[in-house]
């Protein structure tokens, strides 16, 4: 007869020749004993603690062949597998992290836009600022290389080759969407770069030969009406900013497709990845920063600056560069650990965030019939992202491509997973 005693954490096994097989016939019997200090019995090794001690007789298969029967002494939580606790607590974690991850994200895109508005409102030189925000995500990206707290890349002179197109389009999407929130308010500048999926659709449609489902294409409509609503009734509409906006979503787009076709099979983490990126693009916009700018101009508005707004500019120049890098690489740390689905969510919730808070921050006036084209815009890049709008009829998917293109072009983060490209996709049907 085995016996089965019950206690919080704690687990001992033991024998009783003492006990007999009168109580074979008591499959479910359970007994309540007192609180034990210590073992009475020598032949009965029991450990216990003040709590009491809980014992239930469980039926055996078959005759014994022994007269002795068995204590078996168990917390409650045996009757629970190791693996099913491990799993949730990993679980557990694993929702934490990510719930960390965005509201990490979201901050630093909040902050990261507020502090560029600001330095642009006191020294409209985008040029100069784009130039900044790269240079200090290569310098922290350096420094963490030289520090062996990020791992150095393996890189050729083929790489740098395939990742200069790229960069010349990273360059163009970046100084032009800081050129739009030089001319505009943030939140129009944010409303407009919601088109994205629309240049996505259409560039791979016209350029690329690609095919998608009629679903699709109905998603763009709400995505075009809205952005066309909320531009018609900005009441501080510049065109230099409104076309800043859009030549960023078209580069952008540009942008993805020559990383995907340029960089497959390269054997390049996420983050490096964006880190030689980043290098690239500085050495792309420096000259071009210099001759359309200036040392000259730059140094006349430091100074107005300095005068204007004190020694706090010098701290919003360099809250604006780095939260910049910082945002990109929390970006690619969510998309690391979440699906598209998620990743789209949250992605539509970031620029909610970033428009809902410059509004307030910066008190730009609003009309209800603007507010209406934004909420009508976003509401599209919702559905256009939602993979359930976009069925890849694939041999074999690779990671990176099953996420929609709108979502790999929104981030600067776009090819984490570029080394695990194999296999090759089937036109969308």
């Amino acid at each position: 007869m085995i016996l089965s005693l019950k206690q919080p954490n704690l687990t001992i096994t033991g024998c009783n020749s003492k006990i007999t097989d009168r109580h074979r016939n008591s499959a479910s019997k359970l007994l309540v004993l007192p609180p034990v200090s210590k073992p009475q019995n020598d032949k009965l090794s029991i450990v216990t603690n003040s709590k009491p001690l809980h014992v239930s007789w469980i039926q055996t298969f078959g005759s014994l062949r022994t007269s002795k029967s068995c204590v078996v002494c168990e917390a409650y939580e045996a009757d629970r597998s190791d693996g099913e606790l491990v799993v949730d607590k990993i679980e557990a974690v694993k929702r934490v992290k990510i719930g960390v991850y965005f509201a990490a994200w979201w901050f630093l895109n909040v902050i990261f836009n507020i502090y560029n508005k600001k330095v642009l409102n006191a020294f409209p030189y985008p040029w100069l600022t784009s130039t900044l925000s790269l240079a200090a995500g290569s310098a922290i990206m350096l420094i963490s290389w030289a520090t062996k707290v990020a791992e150095t890349p393996n890189t050729d002179l083929e790489f740098w080759k395939s990742l200069f197109p790229v960069a010349l389009a990273h360059t163009i999407g970046h100084v032009a969407a800081t050129v739009s929130m030089s001319k505009v308010a943030v939140s129009f500048t944010h409303i407009i770069k919601s088109g994205e999926p629309a240049f996505s659709v259409l560039v791979s449609r016209f350029i690329l030969g690609e095919t998608f489902p009629t679903s699709v294409y109905l998603s763009l409509l709400p995505i075009i009406g809205g952005c066309g609503l909320a531009a018609l009734t900005e009441l501080n509409f510049n065109m230099i900013g409104f076309m800043g906006a859009m030549i960023s979503n078209l580069a952008f787009v540009f942008r993805n497709i020559f990383s995907k076709r340029g960089m497959k099979g390269k054997s390049v983490s996420g983050m490096n990845y964006y880190a030689c990126l980043s290098l690239l693009s500085l050495l792309i916009l420096a000259p071009f920063a210099i001759a359309v700018e200036g040392p000259k101009v730059w140094a006349a508005g430091w100074q107005n600056a300095i005068s204007e707004i004190g020694p706090h500019f010098i701290w919003w120049v360099a809250a604006q560069s780095i939260f910049y890098h910082l945002y990109n690489q929390v970006s690619y740390m969510s998309l690391d650990e979440i699906s598209p689905l998620t990743f789209s969510i949250g992605n539509t919730m970031k620029r909610i965030s970033v428009i809902v808070s410059s509004i307030i921050i910066f008190h730009t006036p609003v009309q209800p019939i603007n507010a209406l084209g934004a909420a009508i815009a976003i509401f599209g890049t919702f559905l256009y992202s939602q993979p359930a709008l976009r069925p890849l009829i694939c041999t074999k998917v690779p990671v990176l491509t099953s996420y929609p293109l709108w979502i790999l072009v929104d981030i600067d983060v776009f090819t984490f997973m570029l080394e695990e490209q194999e296999g090759d996709i089937s036109a969308c049907r």
